[in-house]
């Protein structure tokens, strides 16, 4: 298992991270919270799991230890793969969903893209043993509870990361916020590597 990677950040994508290791770039998938944390041709390490199937191996990448773990804790619970279990961490902090799994609280998970009622009723029961107590480690709350959205900042950073300007970038992030907007007015939360993409067709990069 690849628990960690060190290097030196060599390029960042809407989704990914190319870390250079010892003449080496690693591809590590990561979530846009980790990504706005990169810079390009800065030094970084992240907490990585190896996800092996039959056709391909991917590594993800996370901020830290805790992440990862529950990273893979959630894998546990049927239906749930490395996408949803990144989606899961892309909303929430480990251990708001320890505390969500611990409450019962259904409405924590239906923000999450990709979970319903049924499916968020169903990980609660399969995840209840499993998360162990919150630790009171951050807490990020629900996004219909929140003032300014973290993903602006999280879309920003991840934008100056990728080359642009920190003017441009905000450029970028107040054409997609009447989307996100309106996303966050009908009940969803605002999917972070959406509003990326769509940020870099404003800037004349499309993904």
């Amino acid at each position: 298992m690849i628990a960690s990677i060190q290097g030196t950040v060599a390029a960042l994508t809407p989704d990914a991270a190319v870390i250079e290791v010892g003449g080496f770039g690693v591809s590590v998938q990561c979530g846009p919270g980790t990504l706005a944390t990169l810079r390009a041709g800065e030094a970084a390490r992240l907490a990585t799991s190896l996800v092996v199937r039959e056709e391909s191996l991917t590594l993800y990448g996370f901020v830290d230890d805790d992440e990862r773990q529950t990273f893979e804790l959630l894998q546990t619970a049927s239906g749930v793969g490395p996408r949803l279990a990144q989606a899961m961490l892309a909303v929430h902090t480990p251990d708001v969903l320890r505390a969500a799994v611990a409450t019962g609280d259904e409405k924590a998970l239906t923000a999450v893209p990709g979970i319903g009622k049924k499916g968020a009723q169903k990980l609660l029961l399969e995840l209840k043993d499993r998360l162990g107590a919150p630790t009171g480690g951050p807490v990020r709350a629900p996004a219909a509870a929140r003032g300014p959205s973290p993903w602006q900042d999280q879309l920003h950073g991840a934008l100056v990361g990728l080359g642009y300007a920190p003017r441009e970038a905000e450029e970028a992030v107040v054409s997609v916020t009447p989307r996100a907007e309106a996303e966050q007015a009908e009940g969803r939360t605002p999917e972070t590597g959406a509003l990326l993409r769509a940020a870099l067709q404003s800037l004349g990069r499309p993904r």
